[in-house]
């Protein structure tokens, strides 16, 4: 048993200090490729993991290992890596707690899968192409399970179990010398994905960006579709990480409790939402995940800390410190983030503007100014209050939090990409160069 060998690895390095953790991942996974019109490569992966972290005389040590049967070489290795690091005042353990009963997060359908179902599911996602008279050019699709386990000498012990389905296809059609090309793709914890309804929304976007057209450099209102509205809200979601903050590199440093964005802005972070894609009973410290009110009416209210920023900053922790895998030690990461905008203005309302489907190099925005310059992707022209015709090439230029402070949703509809769940943003002013 998983819980055993968590107990174990505690009771051995409980030998060498008073202060341990223990985190066990053990995951499962299935991933087909797509590569054009042919399913490329599919694999299952089993894997198993032990973290180990220890605090020696006010020092932290980490080590980790795949082989259980090295549990207390691994422990030694925690403990040597400690006597080698500095004295940190900060470095602390979660304390014992009640966990939240988080819900829907789990599949069973998910975790038995059968490797032959999940190519099925990309075989659909390649026919629904081609009945769209689409040239799949890439994609694919992964499931997952995962167990965790986190237990230490304070007395947390926390074990959560989850599931993951996504799948994504690319697509060209052909557009006069050249083509066409979209994208679309879909997560859930539960099997309950339209392979037919992806491929689909990839031949529509990109039957409809065909014969576009060149547009005017101006300021604008742009809508950003859920993609787009993603990839540039990382910028903005990183300046509320109190690293961040307490490194100096966030612009909302000195604005709690200022008016930061548009007061019809509410943002917050959830490790609780019901079928949400980072939802958990527990951070990767063993520290409750909560609900964490960020933004209220426009008036910044916390920042997002692991026990590490918080010890630092003087506050408790808001269920932050999250693990990419057992090998890494925790840091300050989001959960869900909730975009959630009291004012609407739809595209009826719009006597002219710009729809942007994605945005290509949003990676490459200032983290400090918030400075961006990206490509759109699949942009259309509205005009009179309805979608005019596709735009052929365009440059988006601003600053995110400028373009948040006159910001509102353009739809009442949310969708949950990557940890946000928001709606299309409606920015006004955007600079566009065509």
């Amino acid at each position: 048993m998983m819980e055993d060998v968590v107990q174990e690895t505690l009771d051995l390095a409980l030998k060498y200090t008073d202060q341990a953790e223990v985190y066990l991942e053990k995951e499962e996974t299935v991933d087909v490729d797509i590569q054009k019109d042919q399913v490329d490569f599919a694999k299952e992966v089993s894997s198993c993991g032990v973290g180990v972290r220890v605090i020696l005389d006010g020092k932290m040590g980490f080590a980790y290992t795949t082989n259980l049967g090295r549990l207390h070489e691994t422990v030694k290795s925690a403990v040597f890596n400690a006597k080698s690091n500095i004295v940190d005042e900060n470095f602390i353990l979660a304390s014992k707690s009640q966990y939240p009963a988080v819900k829907e997060i789990y599949d069973d359908k998910i975790r038995y899968l059968d490797l032959e179902e999940v190519v099925d599911f990309a075989k659909s996602m390649i026919k629904m192409a081609a009945v769209e008279k689409c040239q799949p050019t890439s994609g694919g699709v992964s499931t997952g399970y995962s167990s965790t386990f986190i237990a230490n000498s304070e007395g947390v012990f926390s074990q959560d179990s989850f599931t993951m389905f996504s799948g994504f296809i690319s697509v060209n059609i052909p557009d006069g010398e050249g083509v066409s090309t979209a994208h679309e793709s879909d997560s859930s914890r539960y099997m309950d994905i339209d392979p037919e309804k992806i491929s689909r929304k990839a031949c529509e976007i990109a039957r409809e960006s065909r014969g576009g057209k060149p547009i005017e450099t101006k300021n604008m209102d742009v809508i950003l579709d859920y993609n787009a509205a993603s990839a540039l809200l990382a910028t903005f979601i990183n300046s509320l990480n109190a690293d961040n903050v307490q490194r100096g590199r966030s612009v909302y440093a000195d604005k709690l409790n200022q008016e930061v964005v548009s007061t019809s802005l509410n943002i917050y972070d959830d490790g609780t939402l019901p079928r949400g894609l980072r939802t958990s009973k527990s951070d990767g410290e063993g520290v409750p995940s909560q609900k964490t009110v960020l933004v209220e009416n426009g008036i910044l209210k916390n920042f997002i800390y692991d026990l590490y920023t918080s010890k630092k900053g003087g506050v408790g922790s808001t269920g932050n410190g999250m693990r990419s895998s057992f090998a890494d030690m925790p840091s300050v990461g989001v959960s869900n983030i909730i975009i959630d905008f009291k004012d609407l203005h739809e595209i009826s309302q719009l006597k002219e503007g710009l729809m942007v489907t994605d945005v290509l190099g949003a990676h490459t925005a200032n983290p400090i100014s918030g400075d961006f310059s990206v490509e759109a992707m699949n942009a259309f022209k509205i005009e009179k209050g309805e979608i005019a015709y596709p735009i052929k090439k365009v440059m988006l230029s601003g600053n995110i939090f400028n373009a948040l402070k006159a910001a509102s949703a353009s739809s009442e509809k949310t969708r949950q990409m990557g940890p946000f769940v928001l709606p299309p943003i409606l920015t006004p002013g955007i600079r566009v160069v065509g």
